[in-house]
């Protein structure tokens, strides 16, 4: 494939060989450039360095075994499990003021955006009144359409922004995962303020952006013709096969994860050169009809939906993965039992979806909530 930004590379599509590649240490997830097989780095890496030091998605063993040692604890079962009325309260909430609305309602705008952003807020220790200025800064930085400088300036500010939390955490510690991180730098001065920041950054990206989109994908998916939010109403059991299917079915990453060769090696019989980039591409693995039969075909009782790559494989699995399924299962079920008769309000082909976005999605989903 070719890159906009230097010599070509590989795109790796089959569901053998990216899980296989997720998991290979030749393959390295430090990033030389921003996006770079997206488009033309904007950025150079001096000033990425800076900006935002390596994080659990762009850093290798040990240093990557280091970074996610220090946030795994606020995404254990255990903790995961401690969250799950607070979780259902904050979608009670959000399901009132869709009840109470006299006509249509852009469900992404009520629901699928302010829950996740309102658990991520709490659990990592961000005011959700900030949420207006993080919001618009996290969609930035997801955005494909962005300048230079609108890219530096947004990054500058998410900094500055999380920094200042960080200094203000220092001396009121909370219940949060901000607070719980710099009571490991008292004893691991080799962690720096730029770190946490870096971690909190990614944290917050994905902690609501990709549920909400997937949340906006599912309910699309069982409202549109031939209308199995019915089934799944009537069939409760149903609920995680939705969530998985979606997750396959419709991979919100669209454009895959990007390595770097660190020593040469060989895949699906190609070799591949030390230096050379390769772009695995979850949402074509997803859809390889040599694992999933009848890819193309939105299957909620598909058995193996779960063995989907779009939380990963290996070393970078996501650790939020099971943080999502909670958010998403509490929302579809409640949902489902509140709203029986939830319908669009638009036609499914009218429905608006992000555009220059790294994240796959609804941008608006306007539903009726009664018949």
């Amino acid at each position: 494939m070719a890159f906009p930004d230097g010599p070509p590379g590989w795109l790796i599509t089959r569901y053998d060989d990216v899980r296989t590649a997720l998991a290979d240490p030749r393959l390295s997830s430090r990033r030389p450039h921003l996006n770079s097989h997206i488009r033309a780095s904007l950025i150079t890496p001096a000033e990425m360095t800076v900006l935002r030091p390596s994080d659990l998605l762009t850093s290798d063993p040990p240093e990557h075994t280091r970074l996610r040692r220090l946030v795994a604890g606020q995404f254990t079962t255990r903790r995961i499990n401690q969250l799950a009325p607070r979780i259902q309260t904050i979608v009670d909430d959000h399901l009132d003021v869709m009840a109470a609305a006299p006509g249509p309602v852009d469900l992404m705008a009520t629901l699928a955006q302010p829950v996740p952003c309102l658990v991520i807020s709490e659990l990592l220790g961000v005011p959700f009144t900030d949420r207006d200025q993080y919001q618009r800064l996290t969609a930035e930085l997801l955005s494909l359409d962005r300048t230079r400088d609108q890219l530096l300036a947004g990054k500058a500010e998410l900094k500055d922004y999380l920094l200042r939390l960080i200094r203000v955490r220092r001396v009121q510690p909370a219940d949060d995962l901000l607070s719980g991180l710099l009571h490991a730098q008292a004893g691991d001065p080799t962690l720096t303020d730029d770190e946490i920041a870096a971690l909190a950054q990614l944290i917050l990206i994905a902690g609501h952006e990709t549920t909400a989109n997937v949340l906006g994908l599912a309910t699309l998916l069982l409202l549109r013709p031939p209308r199995l939010w019915d089934t799944a109403r009537r069939r409760p059991d149903l609920v995680d096969g939705v969530i998985e299917e979606t997750l396959r079915y419709a991979t919100v990453l669209q454009f895959g994860l990007l390595r770097v060769a660190r020593e040469p090696l060989t895949i699906a019989g190609q070799p591949i050169r030390t230096g050379e980039r390769v772009v695995l591409h979850l949402p074509a693995a997803n859809r390889d009809p040599d694992r999933f039969t009848d890819p193309d075909h939105f299957d909620p009782h598909r058995p193996d939906a779960a063995k989907h790559l779009s939380f990963g494989h290996g070393p970078h699995h996501c650790i939020g993965d099971q943080l999502a399924r909670t958010e998403l299962r509490t929302l579809l079920t409640t949902m489902l039992n509140r709203f029986p008769d939830l319908h669009l309000a638009t036609a499914p082909d009218q429905i608006p979806t992000h555009t220059h976005r790294v994240i796959h999605g609804p941008a608006q989903l306007f539903v009726h909530v009664n018949a």
